[in-house]
């Protein structure tokens, strides 16, 4: 079984991060270790985590990519997940990992994602299943076609082995959006990505926020002027400003 260290990136979650926690204490087998990196947080987060069995990091830098990253380098274990903080995990979840690591041409792998809240998001879930196939056929056909591209997000809840994370590169801590889709770009030259047939439970407050169609189409804009080379950091500025 895989030495599992689970990486969850925290900004101001005081409002969700106990029910993830409380989720991860029920998973059997339990990790290796569970990773909390937090960005500066100035609400309740930290106080929230009190008396779950984690390790507390302050990343330097405020960021998902940077804080991820720095939890990367911390972890001990041997293979690394990345969690996000709204994001539910299967019990089995260690279980899942090991076995989809143990395939020698998958070096990243994720979740379907299943939006859940107040309302029905059916639309939202299919979409973030069908994304994972052409936002990498818009990259690069061919290395979606033959090379076994796939780009994931992180409501999927990726995974990988520490060793192909770090021959990668790993994250790019200066990148404010689509972190995770330049990293299957890199772990893509070591090796097959694939998004597997387990599930995991994403809250869909962002999406109840803007609206099914807004959210959706914000998805799909993001992901296809990353394609077409749009610079980081505009597109940073385009989604902050349409959100």
């Amino acid at each position: 079984m895989s030495k599992v260290s689970i990486i969850i990136p925290t900004y101001n979650e005081e409002s969700c991060i106990e029910e993830v926690l409380e989720r991860v204490e029920r998973l059997n087998p339990s990790p290796f270790e569970v990773l909390l990196v937090d960005g500066g947080s100035t609400d309740c987060t930290r106080e929230k985590t009190e008396g779950f069995n984690l390790k507390f990091l302050q990343s330097p830098q405020l960021g998902r990519a940077a804080q991820m990253h720095f939890g990367a380098l911390e972890a001990s274990g041997n293979t690394l997940c990345f969690l996000h903080a709204d994001t539910f995990p299967p019990t089995n979840l260690v279980e899942i990992v090991s076995q989809t690591l143990a395939k020698e041409d998958v070096v990243l792998a994720g979740f379907r994602s299943v939006m859940r809240g107040v309302r029905n998001q059916r639309f939202t879930t299919f979409h973030n299943r069908i994304k994972t196939y052409y936002a990498p056929f818009i990259y690069n056909p061919y290395r979606t076609t033959f090379k076994g591209l796939r780009l994931l997000f992180g409501d999927q809840l990726i995974f990988c082995k520490k060793e192909d994370y770090q021959r990668s590169g790993g994250f790019n801590c200066e990148m404010q959006i689509m972190e995770e889709a330049d990293l299957c770009i890199k772990m893509n030259r070591l090796g097959r990505i694939e998004q597997i047939n387990h599930k995991v439970y994403s809250s869909d407050r962002r999406v109840a926020k803007w609206g099914a169609f807004k959210a959706n189409f914000i998805f799909i804009m993001i992901a296809t002027l990353w394609a077409l080379g749009v610079p980081n950091k505009k597109l940073a500025r385009f989604y902050t400003h349409i959100s």
